[in-house]
């Protein structure tokens, strides 16, 4: 007997979700090893290497800012008519459009009003901000599936109850490579004296905002504390141009580099298990810090043009995914004008303290729980299987 054959349209178009996409893809074929799968669409560098074939390179639409997207708004059009055509073309058994929002709930609309079944994997935050497009998830998604506890409630609410809570993949894909002790011997700190881990986030715009504050805040505890010791971790060697140009900045405001900084790429889970504290900027990697259980202040800061067209538009109270997972404050939030190295600096010598650091840790834990077990790709997978039978 031949196969069975499933066409799979998966579009993803920023580096979490090329993974998250490159995850389901080999959790489908594992899940059902009788099938032969055709997979195609928007893939980034994880998800071409997991065997989907790229009409468009998600590598080209993973721009951030409102001026930047609309500079770029023809390619945007382009990659969106090219991914019609293919669905057409190709007539997939699914669409799977994995976060993403602002391309892919258009997506979403184009492509079931060609009658294509429709999965929508890493729910949109229209519980934060947008929260009108809870229409398009009504009318035009067949499946929602979502990684955060609160969204599939936050739906139900609204009257949308074609949702499912897969739990959230960082749960098991968070796992340091490297014990402490090993981390802290491999890089030259001393064990017994303080860590710091300064993650200034994975693309330009935000790193040159973010990464001189968080310098400069380091060198203001190094005065104060003479023993600390600072890891600066980046998602990859690309990312040393930004601190070049930082270590060019701060001299010229009168602020001098910390002593005690080592920069590693491509280690950050390594780092913020070794580490006492962080500073993390807002965004995927305060869950993943959570999950490693190292305790943290978030920050970010962007442009302010970007910042002032956004924040009128943003309805939650807490801007880190683990407050607003934990449903209070557990982590001190210094977002645009509130990040300056003053106040990263003060909350770091906190948290620092033995039973500020113990109790944080024992919050975070909880959020851990929140998150649910490992295997959420395997059970999106489940999910969309039964769907299209």
């Amino acid at each position: 007997m031949s196969k069975k054959e499933y066409k799979v349209m998966i579009v993803a178009g920023e580096p979490s979700g090329d993974k998250h996409g490159a995850s389901l893809v080999r959790a489908l074929e594992q899940a059902r090893p009788e099938v032969s799968f055709e997979f195609f669409g928007s893939a980034g560098p994880a998800m071409r290497l997991a065997g989907v074939k790229p009409v468009v390179k998600a590598d080209d639409l993973a721009i951030v800012g409102v001026p930047e997207i609309a500079r770029a708004l023809p390619m945007f059009l382009k990659a969106f008519g090219d991914l019609k055509k293919a669905a057409k073309k190709l007539k997939p058994d699914v669409v799977v459009l994995v976060d993403f929002p602002d391309f892919n709930l258009r997506l979403a609309k184009a492509l079931k009003k060609q009658g294509l079944t429709v999965v929508y994997y890493i729910s949109p935050q229209l519980w934060a901000w947008r929260r009108y497009r809870a229409e398009t998830i009504r009318k035009y998604v067949d499946l929602l599936l979502t990684i955060l506890p609160f969204e599939a409630d936050w739906y139900a609410e609204r009257g949308i109850n074609h949702v499912e809570f897969v739990g959230n993949p960082l749960a098991a894909e968070v796992s340091p490579r490297s014990s402490r002790e090993e981390f802290r011997r491999a890089h030259g700190f001393d064990d017994e004296k303080p860590l710091i881990a300064l993650l200034p986030g994975s693309r330009h715009k935000e790193i040159s905002k973010i990464l001189p504050e968080l310098l400069a805040a380091a060198s203001l505890i190094e005065k104060k504390a003479s023993d600390t010791q600072f890891v600066l971790a980046f998602t990859d060697e690309r990312r040393q141009r930004e601190l070049t140009e930082a270590e060019h900045i701060l001299p010229k405001k009168g602020i001098s580099m910390p002593s005690r900084l080592t920069a590693v790429f491509g280690k950050t889970y390594d780092a913020l298990n070794a580490a006492d504290v962080a500073a993390v900027t807002s965004g995927t990697a305060t869950l993943e810090t959570a999950i490693i259980g190292t305790p943290m202040v978030m920050v970010y800061k962007g442009s302010n043009l970007n910042y002032l067209m956004l924040r009128p538009l943003i309805n939650v109270e807490h801007f880190c995914l683990v407050n607003l997972i934990a449903g209070e404050r557990v982590v001190k939030e210094l977002v645009q004008h509130d990040l300056t190295p003053d106040a990263v600096s003060a909350e770091i010598r906190r948290l620092l303290k033995p039973e500020a650091n113990m109790e944080m840790k024992q919050r975070l834990a909880d959020v851990r729980e929140k998150l649910g077990p490992g295997g959420a790709s395997q059970r999106a997978a489940e999910a969309i299987l039964r769907l299209i039978g």
